[in-house]
Parts: structure tokens; sequence; C-alpha cells
């Protein structure tokens, strides 16, 4: 879809390489620089302890570079910057996540590229802003934009998402702006600065949790998998065979339709749940309500009855049980890099039709 297309990827570790690795699948040549004194991208050697710790690369790194070309270089050095000044000339898009400063040290930023290409798209990805020094970490990210304040529970304590969710946030702002941008060179031939921080894409993903505050002033709190404005929305109930399934159950006549699969049509009769406001309000006596049903029966005889009647009920699967089943195999690729066998998860997973 973009094989005509040039990427030159001037990024390490997870955003700016998702952003490259989504032009990879769209067919686009993506050229990655890599640090050369450093042995390449850091996350070469990010591995988990069941990792063969000679290989070059890492299931973190595959996870974000499929199908690149890979060139190791020190921009320190002027020949090395020559290298890519070269590649610049015939590039359509350049993608850069520098520290704050370092790009115009190594004379790499946009107003320095675009002496050798006028028409390069430039794509960056900062921490807090272009006029921010500071570095930024997913994290700490995660802390000063509220993530960590609504994630877990009372008694967990605030944590962290378990991956690097504003990484992958900022890396689809990005996408959308460069393609934006491809579409204004199309019509007009002239190049763009496209910049998006982590801490923008992190605010503006709070949506709900966002407005309730903006409009109520209700500050969220942790609710582990709860949603604040919808019961039963969240919660988990073990079956009788061990298994755990979440609700997600937004409307009167989803609950009703639970009531009436689980056996417990007599809630219907509690005024206290003849609502969805009156069961935010009361979740806690439903809870505890619904659960000795669910008790009574196994995963396999209540998932299918939920199915059939399009009841949003979903079992907890692990990562494992995730990549058995068909659906999601479809979405892994395989690739040889550096003499490893990787997998990864596509990243790029819409579909276009005439």
């Amino acid at each position: 879809m973009l094989s005509n297309l040039k990427v030159i990827e001037l990024a390490s570790v997870l955003a700016g390489p998702d952003v490259g690795m989504f032009f990879a699948e769209m067919g686009a040549e993506v050229i990655k620089v890599e640090n050369k004194l450093l042995n390449g991208d850091v996350t070469r050697k990010w591995k988990s302890a069941n990792e063969n710790k000679d290989a070059t690369v890492s299931a973190y790194f595959s996870s974000v570079n499929w199908n690149k070309q890979y060139l190791a270089l020190n921009l320190k050095e002027k020949n090395d910057r020559k290298t890519v000044y070269d590649l610049i000339k015939t590039a359509d898009v350049v993608i850069t996540n520098f520290k704050p400063g370092d790009d115009v040290k190594l004379e790499m930023d946009y107003d320095t590229l675009k002496k050798y290409n006028p028409s390069i798209i430039y794509g960056e990805i900062n921490g807090y802003g272009a006029d921010s020094k500071r570095a930024a970490y997913d994290v700490v990210l995660q802390a000063e934009t509220g993530f960590m304040s609504i994630n877990g529970n009372l008694s967990s304590g605030p944590i962290k998402m378990p991956i690097a969710l504003i990484d992958v946030l900022a890396a689809h702002q990005l996408k959308e702006g460069l393609l934006l941008a491809l579409l204004k060179k199309e019509k007009s031939g002239k190049g763009s600065l496209v910049e998006v921080s982590l801490y923008d894409a992190a605010v503006s993903s709070l949506k709900n949790q966002a407005t309730n505050w903006l409009m109520n002033q209700f500050v969220p709190q942790p609710m582990g998998s709860l949603h604040p404005n919808i019961a039963p929305y969240g919660e988990t109930y073990e079956t009788k065979d061990g298994k755990l399934l979440v609700l997600a159950i937004g409307t009167d006549k989803h609950f009703e339709m639970l009531l009436n699969v689980i056996g417990a049509n007599e809630l219907l009769e509690n005024e206290k749940y003849a609502s969805n406001q009156l069961r935010v309000i009361n979740r806690s006596l439903l809870d505890k309500d619904l659960a000795p049903f669910f008790e009574q029966r196994t995963k396999d005889e209540l998932m299918p009855q939920f199915l059939s009647l399009n009841i949003p009920v979903g079992a907890i699967n692990n990562i494992q049980e995730v990549f058995e089943h068909e659906s999601a195999q479809q979405l892994i690729s395989e690739e040889v890099i550096d003499g490893v066998n990787t997998k990864r998860v596509k990243t790029a997973v819409f579909k276009i039709s005439d």
C-alpha cells in the first residue's frame, strides 16, 4: 500500500520504532539507524529470564522492529552523519525520539534535515513538549498523568499498566499526524514537522475519566476493573470449575438477560437494581448477590448462552490462552532477524476494502 515510501527511523525503544513498524507493515522501505557504540537499540538487550543471553535480539526488540533494514552508525562522526544525510535526500519520512537537545547536537533536527530534503516529513516524539528538557519514562508518565492513580484497587495502591501504554498511545498519535502530513504533501508538495509529546498523548487518552473531573469535579479512585459509570461492569465472578468471567452489562435489557441465564430473576424485583445508576450506587451489594449464582455453573455451561444472546460477558484468558485461539494466531508474524527466529503481533490490524 505504501511501497513507494521511504522511511528513516532515528528512534529507539518502543514508541518511535512502533511507528516505523507500522509503515513497514504497510509496505514502506524502513531503514532503522542504530547506535553502533551501544551495539544497537538498547531493547536488543532487554531480555526476559528465559531468553538466550547470547542472541543479538530480544523478544522486546522483535515486538516493534519487523521487516526493517538495520544500519549501525555513530551520529557523532561526520562520515556517519553524511550517510544519514544521503538517505534523507531520497526519503519521505523521518521518525525520531531523541533525548532533549540531542537532535540539535547531532545535527539531526528538522531544520538541519530539511536543508537536504525540503519536502521531508519529520516525526518527533518527545516527553513533555518541545520546550522541555526533561527526559521521559513511561512509568513516570503513567504516574504524573493520573493513570496509576486510577489503576489497581484501594488495597493494592497505585499500579502501572503492564505495558508501556503511554508509548503506545503516543505512537498512535504520531502515526495519525504523519499520515495527515503525507496527505498534505501529496496536495502541496510541502514537508512538515509533526510533533507528539508523551504527556499530551497520555492526558488526551483519559477520556471519560477526565470529563468526570472536568464536568463534575469527581476525582476518580482506583476501582480495579470496575467502571465508575456502569454496573455490573468489570466485576469478575468465579464459576463452579474455577474459571473467571468478567461482566460488561451496560443496559437494563442486558441486565435482565444476564439474570435469566444465571437463574437470578428474583433480583429483578429488588428496587435497588432497577436502573443502571441505582446499580452503580449499590454495586457492592449487587456483587454479593450475583456471586452465588455463578458458583453454581461452569464456564462451559454459561459462556455458550451468553454468546448466543450477545450478552457482554467474557472469560479472563492468560496470554497463552489468548494465542492458542485461532483469531489471535492470524495476527502473528514471523521473521528471522540476525539469525534469530522471531515472532510478534502485527501493529496494523485494520482492513480496507473497495
